[in-house]
């Protein structure tokens, strides 16, 4: 049985809708706080019912933005999980934030309440590009709230968007270097996607082509590798030691518990691994929680080929690797002799992926070209 344990908890409102956002948030003019507060707790009461005697490593509040959460309900949340589940005193608790609803004793409040670690939604230093991706902020708003969260938390992770339309190699280059004068221990830097459904997706706003964004790619980890900030993950830098817990936990395929609207789980239990998916609407979910104590909307077993395509996606994310021991003890795929196969081989010697022992790691080279390498392993698993 595994015994550690994740929580993600999803506030699912916003002040307004960014267009290239395609995740569960809603804008709304008014929210009873006191009733979601009890719906959070009561769903994280059905789950921790179903998950006994595990060892809780993180708690991670996401959005949406969380920061309009009331910070008597964050601590709330924190207090039941804690008591459901043993966890150690230095236990990370992670909330994410937009700087348009950050204020200094806002932070304070939250710290107060059992948060110990900030991500912070700032995306960009530009103003021109700040309008152009939908943020409430600007450039100033952005540098006041990232030192407010510098003075209040220890723990400060700052998200940026780059390889915006027309963005070119000496802007980000600009940009990038004076966000690593100021930065904390952790960055979050993704490339601009256009997802379907959203806004940038019906305006057909142009996404950066393949070799622009190899390009900026690259130049990403060359500047926050020299900064003593290098790539843990594809997106995801910090100096050593600092790297997100709770994120470690979706990549090494650990177990995690998901409350609130459109929340995912993947919880493994005697009879299997399963995967869990909450009500995506809001206000069906809260009737869903309110009627029956939890606002599950799929419960499904995964097979062992599903469990292991995604701990491949997930652990090659990692610049550490995918632990090929832990998968072939998940889910039974045997990945340690892999020499079968004409695709694998070539990306060994192509200098995409490698190994090191029991690890399985892609190249900086080999992250560009994710998909095609786990299919490469599935079809050489399979022959």
């Amino acid at each position: 049985m595994i015994d550690a344990i994740a929580l993600y908890v999803h506030w699912p409102f916003c002040q307004s809708k960014c267009p290239y956002c395609d995740f569960n948030s809603h804008v709304t003019e008014a929210i009873d706080h006191a009733r979601w507060r009890d719906a959070l707790l009561t769903e994280l009461d059905h789950y921790a019912a179903a998950t006994p005697n595990r060892r809780l490593t993180s708690i991670f509040f996401g959005g949406g933005t969380p920061s309009l959460m009331e910070p008597g309900t964050a601590a709330a949340v924190i207090a039941a999980a804690r008591a459901h589940w043993a966890s150690s005193d230095d236990l990370e608790v992670t909330l994410e934030a937009n700087p348009s609803s950050a204020e200094r004793d806002r932070f304070i409040a939250y710290r107060n309440a059992g948060v110990n670690r900030l991500s912070l939604g700032i995306q960009s230093l530009n103003d021109d590009a700040l309008r152009f991706l939908g943020r409430r902020h600007d450039a100033a708003e952005a540098h006041i709230a990232m030192t407010h969260a510098r003075e209040v938390f220890e723990r400060v992770s700052f998200d940026f968007i780059y390889a915006r339309p027309g963005q070119t190699e000496a802007q980000w280059q600009d940009e990038l270097s004076r966000l690593l004068e100021f930065t904390g221990d952790h960055l979050s830097l993704y490339q601009l996607t256009i997802e379907p459904g959203t806004p940038f997706f019906h305006d057909t706003v142009p996404a950066a082509t393949e070799d622009q964004g190899v390009a900026l790619f690259e130049l990403t980890q060359e500047l926050t590798a020299a900064a003593g900030l290098p790539a843990y993950e594809i997106s995801n830098h910090a100096q050593p030691g600092a790297e997100s817990r709770h994120n470690l936990t979706y990549w090494r395929g650990g177990d995690y518990a998901g409350i609130g609207p459109g929340a995912h789980g993947r919880l493994t239990s005697d009879n299997g691994f399963t995967a869990t998916h909450q009500i995506h609407d809001p206000m069906r979910w809260l009737a869903a929680v309110e009627r029956n104590g939890h606002g599950t909307g799929k419960l499904r077993m995964l097979g062992d080929r599903e469990r292991a395509e995604e701990i491949l996606m997930t652990g090659l994310r990692l610049v550490e690797g995918l632990d090929t021991t832990a998968l072939s003890a998940a889910t039974g795929f045997d990945l340690s002799s892999l020499t079968d196969s004409d695709r694998l081989d070539l990306a060994m010697d192509g200098g995409f992926l490698m190994r090191d022992g029991a690890y399985l790691r892609t190249t900086p080279a080999g992250r560009l070209i994710l998909n095609t390498l786990v299919s490469a392993i599935l079809t050489a698993r399979e022959t």
